[in-house]
């Protein structure tokens, strides 16, 4: 059975006693709930792998409480360290060098060189990792390629049976997962997320390259096919074809919307709440259409996941 904790301090003694046995516990970030194991136990790390159905070479992203913890385990160059003044505690992920000795599961980089690390916002978050007093190893806490948790719910509908708790904070603010940088020498986009490249950009003061390969990840959140519901989707929709359920944005209206005011922010910390419903409302063999949405700040985020959603599947 999987439990489910309250946000007390009960619920976190609890929740940090399963996660020094190596079992797994889901908790609430503010962008989407994370799959916490400790990432100093291959036992840990591996029942992650085993919980989501994930490909054991898609590294693992590992949640930290500051950044001193940060340094006990990566090396951290100097943009890496401008960008995590600015942004943490936050919705941003840098894959940066693994230091030797720092003690993580070779499971959770996946046999790299680097290690994908971040500091939540999220006042829970902090208080689990304080309680626990170590690193965690913590994708989203969803079957992989599914659509991504931002309540305690959406973790229970797909990882029941398989993990021994979800701590439940809530709904996750954000709704997105964070960006993923590569900071130093030289800044490249790994994935867009909560923080917007161009915050990033006007930080460092230069252009951000985009970079990755679906086939073989350097950091979370790379595999092309991603995000998934049952139902087949179209993008760049200005309605409905035969037979299938639009979703809106600003002026396009659809039976649901991301954001009937076409706010961005909004959309962003509705999009897996809205694909959860769409799927449920088009049914078995349903297709979804989802409405144009600007390639500017969180979009670029938003159509990432689209995309992904709309991707052949494997």
């Amino acid at each position: 059975m999987t439990r489910t904790l309250a946000p007390d301090e009960a619920g976190l003694a609890e929740a940090a006693r399963l996660l020094a046995v190596s079992e797994l516990v889901a908790f609430p970030t503010e962008t989407v709930y994370g799959l916490g194991g400790d990432a100093r136990s291959d036992r840990a790390v591996a029942r992650i792998y085993e919980a989501k159905g994930r490909p054991s070479f898609n590294p693992l992203i590992v949640h930290l409480p500051d950044l001193a913890a940060v340094e006990r385990i990566a090396l951290v160059g100097p943009k890496a360290r401008a960008l995590a003044a600015a942004f943490w505690p936050g919705p941003l992920t840098l894959v940066l060098p693994l230091r030797a000795g720092a003690g993580v599961s070779p499971l959770v980089t996946a046999g790299l060189e680097t290690v994908a690390v971040r500091i939540p916002a999220h006042p829970l978050a902090q208080r689990l990792l304080m309680a626990f007093g170590g690193p965690l190893a913590a994708p989203s806490a969803n079957p992989s390629g599914r659509v991504s948790p931002t309540r305690a719910g959406h973790v229970l509908e797909g990882l029941t049976g398989r993990i021994a708790a979800v701590l439940d904070g809530g709904p996750c603010a954000v709704g997105l997962e964070s960006t993923i940088l590569l900071a130093d020498p030289e800044p490249v986009l790994l994935r867009p997320g909560g923080v917007p490249v161009e915050a990033v950009e006007a930080l460092l003061g230069e252009t951000v390259a985009t970079g990755g390969d679906a086939g073989k990840p350097t950091s979370p959140g790379q595999l092309a096919s991603h995000y998934a519901p049952e139902a087949a989707v179209r993008l760049e929709a200005t309605e409905a074809r035969e037979g299938e359920l639009l979703v809106g944005f600003g002026a396009v209206k659809g039976r649901l919307t991301l954001s009937a005011n076409g706010d961005l922010v909004e959309a962003a910390a509705r999009l897996f709440d809205t694909l959860r419903e769409a799927d449920r409302l088009a049914g078995p063999d349903g297709r979804i259409a989802f409405a144009p949405v600007p390639e500017t700040g969180l979009g670029r985020a938003i159509n990432d996941r689209l995309r992904r959603a709309a991707a052949p599947r494997g």
